[in-house]
């Protein structure tokens, strides 16, 4: 691919200044429109080192006004953002509706440099390749314009600009021993860089190409390739927002099933065994013993820098909040967090909904609770008409991916869901009215959500079936009687916990012996 791109074209300053003149005020007016409309926009500029990277953004840059965008510049991982799977520092640096990022560099260091240093494996080169991938996928369903370009300059193009650049001492700074290593070894990074053109080009978020030799060039055809894309995405908003306007005289309806589906449907919480329970002494000394070994085993997972991340979801009354009080009891609170997740606030809602709990995963070592997670999407905001049919639905498989970056990056991944039956749940209900201490757990909103019981309950079972994996799996809790469900909390994430230990400690020992033979 690279190797046919022209990379002699040139335009003259007559042409340049001629195309400048309509394009920069062009790309201002996109700009406050695309604020109008909150279209988030990325820019992502990749390309060989001296490729004119840094000259290009600041080009750029002129024709937007300085309140509505950020330029991020990619360089080697902090040591807070090596304690997060790779993907979380772009998701922590997202674009809110309206705005615009760019990123001198960007998500392909990963399989790029980093690669080429010898700091990603081969098999975190698949995995990395797989969540770019689901990345982009994800942000440009959720309406994010993602605008990937390249700088192309060929191997003496580049040494020349990189001697040039060494021979003064204002810009010497500029030039890394990794410059020069990937000169002197050009057609192998190539290589690596076509793979990553190849393998990342997509419909959602194609690569655009830039001939970089020829600096006017390359500052128009970037001009006119991010006007381009900003005029079609403005016509696809407009248009859509014309034709629900249209259409707002009709009401969104919550799906519903004929009873006689419902019967067909695989239901994974009517298998759930609700005559569980334990005696109260039963329930003490299990909860004693378990308590010490998670206290301990908490220790252990910041020593060997495991993150975990446990997701609460249930029926209201389910016992949640019982069985978080209960795992974090004997817990370091330096070591752990929980989240309580309510409806999204303003901020939140102006960016994609995962948006919110990738910025709140824990760091490695450190165990993060949720209470109410990301699983939202596909019940409540499923059901309640907060989201689109094709949202939700797609949903699905952006957890999953989701859940394998974390997973991936070594954290331990469970998911709970608290069970209870109808009655169990109108009995709690009513002991909460009647206990002034406990009046504020009960609002309207329950007693109208048990109206909604079965549709609930359907998409409830489509979730567990289709997001629990053998990495990030859904444990059913049995809570009709609390002891009983918390004592099985526990047990699994002690389970789960000990499990990774034994993995991380095999894998030590592994490293320490093949070290030993070297």
């Amino acid at each position: 691919m690279l190797e046919k791109i022209d990379l002699k074209k040139k335009l003259t300053k007559a042409e340049y200044d001629l195309r400048m003149e309509e394009l920069v005020p062009k790309l201002g007016r996109l700009q406050r429109e695309c604020q109008k409309y909150k279209i988030p926009v990325m820019i992502a500029f990749e390309g060989y080192g001296a490729s004119g990277k840094g000259v290009q953004i600041g080009e750029l840059i002129q024709g937007l006004d300085p309140r509505g965008f950020q330029v991020y510049a990619v360089k080697n991982e902090t040591e807070e953002e090596r304690m997060h799977p790779f993907l979380w520092r772009f998701w922590t640096k997202m674009p809110p509706k309206g705005r615009i990022a760019i990123y001198d560099s960007s998500w392909y260091r990963k399989v790029l440099i980093d690669r080429f240093d010898g700091k990603t494996s081969e098999k975190e080169v698949e995995n990395s390749f797989r969540s770019i991938r689901s990345f982009e996928e994800q942000l440009t369903a959720d309406g994010m314009v993602m605008i990937k370009i390249f700088l192309a300059i060929d191997k003496k193009e580049q040494k020349k600009r990189l001697e040039k650049l060494l021979d003064s001492k204002e810009t010497a700074w500029r030039v890394s021993e990794g410059d020069l290593k990937r000169n002197r070894h050009f057609q192998e990074y190539r290589a690596m860089n076509e793979e990553m053109l190849l393998r990342t080009d997509t419909a959602h978020a194609p690569w655009h190409i830039v001939e970089a030799t020829d600096r006017r060039f390359a500052t128009v055809k970037i001009y006119s390739i991010v006007v381009k894309t900003l005029e079609q995405k403005i016509r696809e908003v407009a248009r859509k927002k014309a034709e629900d306007a249209e259409g707002s005289g009709s009401v969104a309806m919550t799906e519903e099933q004929p009873a006689e589906d419902l019967i067909l449907k695989e239901s994974v919480l009517s298998k759930a065994d609700l005559s569980l329970s334990y005696t109260k002494e039963e329930y003490k000394e299990k909860l004693s013993k378990l308590q010490k070994k998670l206290e301990k085993l908490h220790g252990e997972l910041y020593r060997y820098r495991i993150p975990v991340v446990l997701g609460f979801e249930g029926w209201d009354a389910g016992g949640k909040g019982g069985a978080i009080k209960r795992l974090t009891q004997r817990m370091d609170p330096r070591g752990y967090v929980v989240h309580p997740t309510a409806s999204p606030n303003d901020i939140e809602r102006a960016h994609h909904y995962l948006w919110r709990f990738w910025t709140d995963m824990p760091k490695a070592g450190h165990v993060t609770i949720f209470d109410r997670t990301w699983y939202g999407r596909v019940m409540v905001e499923r059901i309640e008409g907060f989201c689109t049919r094709q949202e939700w639905q797609r949903a699905y498989r952006e957890i999953n991916d989701m859940e394998k970056d974390l997973t991936e990056a070594g954290a331990v991944v469970l998911k709970f869901w608290m069970q209870i039956d109808k009655e169990e749940q109108a009995r709690r209900f009513q002991a909460r009215q009647e206990n002034p201490e406990k009046q504020w757990k009960i609002t309207d909103e329950d007693w109208r959500n048990r109206e909604k019981w079965d549709q609930y309950e359907e998409a409830v079972n489509e979730m567990l079936i289709r997001t629990s994996s053998p990495y990030a799996p859904w444990i059913v809790v049995e809570g009709n009687c609390k002891y009983y469900a918390r004592i099985k909390v526990l047990e699994t994430v002690v389970e789960a916990v000990e499990k990774k230990l034994e993995e991380k400690k095999q894998e030590k020992k592994r490293q320490e012996e093949k070290k030993g033979r070297k």
